[in-house]
């Protein structure tokens, strides 16, 4: 019988396998006959009348412009890409050749954004990027290929304003406590790119745009900052913004020559008719594979959601009250007060998290019939949040795992009229770009078992937990056996976790 942790580990491998960069752009995009060539997108058709262009930028972007060079073939006439720094060298030295462009590629490569801020190197490929957008005719098509953190990599201020001034700006609003998407506002309001600017540039040609996902919602203006999308903010959202945090009166000259130039009122909206978005991998897909494998292993497999989000404390919570009610039932006490207790605590938690598209009361419904003579898997995924207090190394996945294995720990402990043993539970998560936190490892794996052994060990796990010291707790056991270490992916649709529990 395979262990849940070597269920746990293909589940993972096989739903980022399905949004790896090449396989997911070669079910997405087909190029069909000689004489007048089309562009086949998920059965959408797009005439080659003249020539084909290709710009992209973000993490997995350099493996999706490998696999697209291979389909597009002669008809690609240029391409120019802005990643990641030192993707090439990582990649290469990964073995990912195929994610790598053949020596003779058309498509020009520029690495820029170290540590994911924008710089002089990703301004320059930025501004490489608009060039090319702004000499495109009618008859041409630009492919333009779009990843989480594509943001960074296309930093071209609205001139006069420079880099160092936008940059400078944006940190002041965030030590004065200005939320993610406040900050995203202003930097597309001051940005030349961002927030359907490239889409515009590239007009009159035809934009077909290819996104990979990796914010909750899949929201077309919010990934990468929306360069082919239309903007849902105006000049006037931006204002509001810089009054709220007392910045209006403090602005480089630049930004305020920029902002009263610009129409205060939305002007009409404009035609984006020549532009077609097309996501061809989110977290969604990730998951539906995810299921369809832990099905094919015999497992009854709900999917929570593809938008966890909130505080990591708060989610392991969750976690564990839904992990509860599933043993509950197994032992035959899935109706009567402890399991109207659990299911308070979810509705409430669930209010509480606000998390987009959970429908408790579906899963509660799933739920109720559930016995122990089919193992059980629970698929979620998004991006929680971590406050950072301590001084440890770890990364929010593995943090996740270590939360809820100890708070399964303590409700075992609590619970004396539940034999331990009755139930075999794991809990998985990761993050799908192979990466969590400062650490090697994607993320983790957890039971209530390590915990006890833990302690046994003598281990203060909550010490590690307020230190955010989850990698290093993870380390001390069986050479970080319970670490998932993926390496990098090349692909990134947020973090996945898994929750597999069956009768022992």
């Amino acid at each position: 019988r395979m262990s849940l942790r070597e269920h746990a580990l293909s589940l993972f491998r096989s739903a980022v396998s399905t949004v790896q960069p090449a396989p997911m752009l070669k079910r997405a995009v087909k190029l069909q006959g000689d004489g007048c060539p089309q562009l086949l997108v998920k059965g959408q058709a797009f005439p080659v009348k003249r020539d084909l262009y290709l710009v992209g930028f973000g993490k997995a972007v350099l493996g999706m412009a490998a696999a697209a060079e291979e389909i597009l073939g002669d008809h690609l006439i240029r391409g120019i890409i802005n990643v990641p720094l030192g993707i090439q060298e990582s990649l290469q030295l990964a073995g990912m050749q195929e994610m790598l462009l053949k020596p003779h590629s058309k498509i020009q490569v520029i690495e820029g954004a170290k540590n994911n801020l924008p710089d002089p190197e990703a301004l320059k490929g930025a501004v490489a990027i608009q060039k090319l957008a702004e000499s495109l005719t009618v008859d041409d098509l630009l492919l333009v290929l779009i990843s989480g953190g594509g943001s960074a990599l296309l930093p071209a201020p609205i001139l006069p304003i420079l880099l160092e001034e936008k940059e400078k700006l944006t940190k002041m609003l965030a030590s004065r406590g200005a939320a993610i998407h406040e900050l995203n506002i202003v930097r597309k309001t001051l940005s030349l790119l961002k927030g359907g600017g490239l889409a515009r540039l590239a007009y009159p040609a035809q934009v077909v745009s290819l996104i990979l996902s990796d914010v909750i919602g899949d929201p077309l203006d919010i990934i990468a900052s929306g360069p082919t999308a239309a903007s849902s903010h105006s000049v006037q959202d931006c204002l509001q913004i810089l009054t709220k945090y007392n910045l209006l009166h403090n602005l480089p000259k630049s930004v305020e020559k920029v902002l009263s130039s610009s129409p205060t009122k939305p002007t009409a909206p404009e035609d984006y008719s020549h532009v077609c978005n097309i996501i061809i991998g989110s977290n969604t897909l990730a998951l539906d594979e995810a299921k369809h494998q832990a099905e094919g292993l015999g497992y009854t497999t709900l999917i929570l959601s593809t938008a966890i989000c909130g505080e990591v404390s708060h989610v392991a919570m969750l976690y564990c009250q839904l992990i509860r009610l599933v043993c509950l039932g197994f032992t035959g006490l899935g109706e009567g007060p402890l399991s109207d207790d659990v299911r308070g605590n979810l509705l409430q938690l669930v209010a509480e998290l606000e998390i987009p598209g959970l429908n408790l009361t579906e899963i509660l419904q799933a739920l109720r019939g559930l016995g122990p003579e089919r193992p059980v898997c629970i698929l979620a995924g998004g991006e929680t949040t971590v406050q950072l207090q301590g001084t440890g190394k770890g990364g929010r996945n593995q943090e996740l795992a270590l939360r809820v294995g100890l708070g399964l720990h303590r409700a075992q402990a609590m619970e004396v009229s539940s034999p331990p043993g009755r139930c075999e539970i794991l809990f998985l998560s990761g993050g799908t770009d192979g990466q969590d936190g400062p650490t090697e490892a994607a993320g983790a794996f957890c039971s209530p078992e390590l915990v006890d052994e833990a302690l046994q060990e003598g281990l203060d796990v909550e010490a590690f937990l307020s230190n955010n010291d989850s990698y290093t707790f993870f380390s001390q056991f069986q050479g970080g056996h319970h670490l998932l270490v993926t390496g990098l992916t090349g692909t990134n649709v947020m973090d996945i976790q898994a929750i597999l529990i069956r009768a022992m």
